[in-house]
């Protein structure tokens, strides 16, 4: 069983930086790549809020 790909476009995230970043690829690796990316170029703090907003913004690649 094929599992879907998702992914995540921080250009959907209004910010200072207009990122336009667009990370995809299995649920997993969408959202290490995504926290890594969160903390390292945008200045967040990893917890379970930032995880649960990554998770909001999750979207099935077509």
């Amino acid at each position: 069983m094929e599992r879907g790909r998702k992914y995540i476009d921080c250009s959907e995230v209004p910010s200072d930086s207009r990122c336009t970043l667009k990370i995809s690829g299995t649920e997993e690796e969408v959202m290490k790549a995504a926290r890594e990316h969160a903390i390292s170029s945008h200045g967040h703090t990893d917890g379970p809020e930032l995880s649960s907003t990554l998770r909001a913004g999750l979207r099935d690649e077509r």
